[in-house]
């Protein structure tokens, strides 16, 4: 599903989706087939399109030997690199639809909810419902301000700044909270320049399900499908032209389906040796 909703996505901007892989034929048909892949792939047995786009992963060894670090590249209708989007650790991959929110921001929203928040409107969302170990997903916090009202932005001094604050479970790795550029507001009364948040914005974290160890406890946490939430507080204070309201806190909450690695294998007699 999560490919899927990626590929409509792309194909919505006129894009395709492609990946690559050092596996034979054989063994990406039997891949597609099980996991219902439409889009391109494609085999590089000896790995000489990976070593070409130089993302060849030196440190695999044994059957991982000659694979690509996981990431994906944002090719223009000219065959042009316009984006890139690789993570440090080979474990934490990034899903296609997190690709997609970066790049199209407006097509992001797996799932959408509505808060109630004074002073503002909230929407959280998130660009994926379902993850495996190692996935990365976005979760987003929507914000739309009435006209003339402003939230400050982190960063700012002597005033309460926007902070969104998340908690996740065990096998949680959060990243750092992603914040808009502010702009800088001018009070007059006060006569004081302070940057701010207006109109509508969007606040993101993207969160990695840590893939699972070596240890039996570790790896019991993805043995089976499970759901995790990650809940939170976005801490704020809205002010207008007159009047600064007390500070706010309000509770946020994302609900995430962990699904088990597929470690099932192609039949025996095109397994890769």
């Amino acid at each position: 599903m999560q490919l899927q909703s990626a590929k409509q996505r792309f194909e919505a901007q006129g894009l395709k989706l492609a990946a690559i892989s050092y596996d034979s034929p054989a063994i990406l048909k039997d891949f597609a087939r099980r996991h219902k892949i439409e889009f391109p792939l494609l085999a590089d047995p000896n790995s000489e399109i990976i070593r070409s786009f130089n993302v060849l992963n030196s440190e695999a060894k044994g059957m991982t030997k000659g694979m690509a670090y996981p990431g994906f590249f944002y090719i223009d209708s000219n065959g042009a690199i316009r984006e890139k989007y690789f993570t440090p650790k080979y474990t934490d991959r990034l899903t296609a639809n997190n690709v997609v929110s970066k790049l199209f921001p407006e097509l992001s929203a797996e799932a959408t909810q509505n808060v109630t928040a004074p002073h503002l409107q909230l929407t959280l969302s998130q660009t994926d419902r379902s993850v495996i170990p190692g996935g990365r997903v976005s979760l987003i916090a929507d914000i739309e301000l009435p006209l003339d009202v402003h939230v400050y932005s982190p960063g700012v001094q002597g005033y309460k700044p926007i902070q969104l604050t998340l908690q996740g479970p065990p096998g949680i790795e959060l990243q750092p909270v992603v914040y808009p550029n502010s702009k800088v507001l001018y009070l007059k009364a006060i006569q004081e320049h302070v940057p701010v948040f207006e109109g509508k914005f969007r606040i993101s974290q993207d969160l990695t399900v840590t893939p699972s160890k070596a240890s039996d406890a570790i790896r019991s946490l993805f043995s089976k499908e499970r759901t995790i939430f990650i809940t939170g507080d976005l801490k704020y204070q809205a002010c207008d032209q007159t009047v600064c309201y007390p500070p706010t806190s309000v509770p946020v909450k994302w609900q995430l389906q962990v699904h088990p690695l597929d470690l099932k294998r192609s039949p025996n007699a095109i397994q890769h040796k």
